[in-house]
């Protein structure tokens, strides 16, 4: 349901998800905040604290990392070309090997050192079931863009769409708005 009571108010989530579309709608079509603001009746600074909530922090350093990928040297390929500097991507098979080739602690370690790696760079997309991007939001935070490749558990390599990640990498390497 898309109501919800905060003591006498009954809320529309649908009714705000709306006016939020008009005003990123509105703002993505190259109005001021000034004139959004006046349009949908809300204070212009209500405008600009929207924009600040939902920013992702946007830049020339892209890092992808996904798995189970079934076409993953095609990917790898389009993922140079587009100028993207970290590719990590695993098919089903690599990614059970390589936990199954370490212990517990390197595994820890490995994990760490990449988290710590990743967080160098502006935006991070993330390819991979719903759950894994959820994980991958809470350790990175905002800079996470996830690319959903099923319902978790994942069980067998995905194929990815070439078209939609070219398309992903390209918005936000020109640093336009995003919507998926």
């Amino acid at each position: 349901m898309d109501l919800i009571r905060i003591g006498d108010k009954l809320i529309s989530l649908r009714k705000i998800n709306l006016k939020l579309e008009t005003i990123f709608g509105l703002r993505c079509q190259g109005f001021s905040q000034q004139e959004v603001a006046r349009q949908v009746g809300v204070d212009r600074s209500f405008v600009s604290r929207l924009e600040t909530l939902g920013e992702i922090r946007r830049g020339r350093r892209i890092a992808v990392i996904g798995f189970p990928v079934a076409n993953k040297q095609e990917i790898e390929q389009l993922l140079r070309k587009e100028g993207v500097e970290f590719i990590f991507l695993l098919t089903d098979a690599e990614r059970w090997d390589f936990v199954r080739h370490k212990s517990g602690l390197e595994l820890l370690n490995w994990l760490m050192e990449m988290v710590a790696k990743i967080r160098e760079y502006d935006i991070v997309i993330v390819m991979g079931s719903d759950y894994r991007i959820k994980i991958s939001e809470a350790l990175l935070g905002r800079e996470v863009i996830g690319f959903t490749l099923g319902s978790s558990p994942l069980k067998e390599d995905q194929e990815i769409n070439k078209e939609k990640l070219r398309s992903l990498v390209r918005r936000l390497g020109r640093n336009k708005g995003l919507k998926e």
